[in-house]
């Protein structure tokens, strides 16, 4: 007898925080535009090229709104980020002294192995540099010509464009093969397209749904941590003796759950014409309240990690025998209470961790082979009647930039050894909700656990120690807490408009949102933990202001007052150093 064939389910999880000032609307950071011409491009690429891939996407509202905020940029010619209005600029010559620092500080922001040393133009530029600032601590681009900054400019947004685009645009050929003294009709033209890539990609990605070769799901609109709005004590569950905020908890915090989640179903359903029928929690965050939450506005499937599914095992069973993974792994669960219901699913650690952290280290073909191998070691081994189901779960736009070509061969050749193994179907989660839901209807046999109790945790080691715990991540919490309190007092007054209560409501989704959290810690660079920090702060600020409140003196203090050491670097940076990342298992 045949054994049935393993399903796997390639998740790809597209995220970035809010990076508007809400009262000035500039963008502070240029990460959400970006990633967008270098992995959101790519990405949908591959799918584009290989129809019989199948995979799911999940794309978080707040990074949409900004997409489309951008694409509506171009249309205007009113460009509110700095770094791509400078692109866009007819001369370079008299730029201010604070764009001149911002070019510096954000145009050899990269993977300097991958991303420019590859390229000996830009190679010189970033030689040059570091000449001159051999020769004080002063140096800026002031000192540096027009012509210099435009082609700084030019090929820090080359680099950062996606392997696709640098294979099909002309454009992006000739600027690369010419090198220097880009013109401005030359950096124009290349402002452009970096507009038009932006503006297609929603489109582009609504047309592989309708054709029914992705599932894109949602997650709470700005992605807050649900559990944590919900109860501060369920970090508990992962970590028993943590240090909780010294508020007791987030007030109205199941509330503003259900306001993310209904506003991320609303923008979903306005973007790709259906309602989202799973979603992705913030950082795979669940506690058995979220996800009953979830459940109760409609949401049919949610996705965590292995250690949350390890825990909640023992949490459900204390007695039970310890068994392998491969017991108790590879299939959904049902977490019921009452009326309401949803599935879940939960990643496969050692495999996600292997795209993430190991294979970019490996040519592509030696990576894809052990994948392959490591896949077929779980159908070969599965001894059970029902189709073993892997979930592969993990940031679909960090990654690539470790991968030699942002990672376009690895990801080439994946989906054709998956999308042609004789043994391996891919599948998205809605399939096997539909094949759980009517088995007579579906070609899979599912094999579906029930989990009575869940141990709340995320993908990250299986608890919220990356968001909580901490005295600067507390710190954060309280401040939150504390602006939430100012917040519900003036909204019960009355006293705002429509126009202004929707906006403090805005503003506090933002503040809301887990990136700040995760960004505060000794494990991340100095750079990084400070432009989060302000922007934090700045976000809670602007929240006073808007609720026409006084601005709480300790805003203006860094959250993590005593200094943060660097963290060892080779002078390229890695997956781990960035602090984009995070593996599932502590090592």
């Amino acid at each position: 007898m045949t054994a049935p064939k393993l399903l796997i389910s390639l998740y790809w999880h597209m995220h970035q925080p809010d990076y508007r000032d809400s009262i000035s609307r500039e963008y502070v950071l240029p990460w959400t535009y970006l990633h967008a011409i270098k992995d959101y491009s790519d990405m949908v690429h591959h799918l584009e090229i290989n129809t019989k891939a199948r995979v799911s996407f999940n794309f978080v509202p707040i990074l949409l709104d900004q997409l489309e905020d951008y694409a509506a940029q171009f249309k205007t010619k009113k460009i509110r980020d700095p770094l791509l209005a400078m692109l866009g600029e007819q001369t370079l010559d008299c730029v201010s002294p604070e764009h001149c620092q911002l070019i510096i500080e954000s145009c050899f922001k990269s993977h300097h192995e991958k991303m420019l040393a590859p390229y000996a133009q830009y190679q010189r530029l970033y030689n040059l540099y570091q000449v001159a600032s051999q020769a004080g601590n002063d140096i800026n681009l002031q000192y540096f010509s027009g012509q210099y900054k435009s082609d700084l400019l030019v090929w820090y947004h080359l680099a950062w464009m996606g392997e696709s685009v640098k294979r099909e645009s002309k454009l992006v050929q000739s600027l690369i093969g010419k090198g220097s003294h880009f013109s401005f009709t030359e950096r124009y033209a290349l402002f452009e397209l970096v507009g038009e890539i932006i503006s297609g990609l929603i489109p582009r990605y609504k047309a592989l749904q309708q054709r029914g070769q992705i599932e894109i799901s949602s997650t709470p609109h700005d992605h807050p941590i649900l559990p944590l709005l919900l109860d501060f004590s369920c970090t508990r569950d992962a970590m028993v003796n943590v240090i909780l905020p010294q508020a007791p908890k987030y007030d109205g915090g199941e509330a503003r759950a259900v306001a993310h989640i209904k506003n991320a179903q609303i923008s979903h359903t306005r973007r790709f014409g259906v309602k989202p029928i799973g979603m992705w929690p913030a950082e795979g965050a669940v506690s058995k309240q979220s996800l009953l939450l979830m459940a109760q506005q409609g949401v049919q499937w949610a996705a965590s990690g292995e250690g949350v599914l390890t825990n909640s095992l023992h949490k459900s069973n204390p007695d039970r025998a310890q068994v392998s993974r491969h017991e108790y792994l590879y299939k959904p669960y049902k977490v019921a209470e009452a009326n309401d219901e949803i599935l879940c699913f939960f990643r496969d650690d050692r495999l996600s961790d292997k795209i993430g952290f190991e294979y970019a280290k490996m040519h592509s073909t030696d990576a894809v082979n052990d994948f392959i191998r490591d896949l077929e070691h779980i159908h070969d081994t599965y001894q059970k009647p029902e189709n073993p189901l892997v979930s592969v779960i993990l940031d679909g736009e960090n990654a690539w930039e470790y991968f030699p070509y942002n990672g376009y061969y690895f990801l080439t050749e994946l989906y054709q050894a998956l999308a042609n193994h004789p043994n391996i179907e891919m599948v998205t989660q809605s399939e096997i909700l539909q094949a759980i839901k009517t088995p007579e209807k579906s070609p899979y046999k599912i094999s579906c656990g029930n989990l009575p109790e869940i141990a709340a945790g995320s993908w990250v080691y299986g608890s919220f120690s990356t968001w909580i715990g901490s005295a600067d991540k507390n710190r954060g919490w309280d401040l939150l807490c504390a602006a939430k309190k100012v917040y519900d007092k003036v909204i019960k007054t009355g006293k705002l408009s429509a126009k202004e209560k929707k906006l403090c409501e805005d503003q506090l989704a933002v503040c809301e949102g887990s990136d700040w959290f995760w960004w505060l810690g000794d494990y991340n660079s100095t750079d990084s933990v400070s432009s989060f920090d302000q922007l934090y702060r700045r976000n809670l600020t602007n929240l006073y202001v808007l609720l026409k409140q006084p601005v709480p003196a300790n805003l203006s203090t860094p959250i993590n007052a005593e200094d943060i050491p660097s963290l060892a670097n080779d002078g390229f940076g890695g997956a781990v150093q960035s602090g984009t990342m995070r593996r599932g298992q502590e090592n």
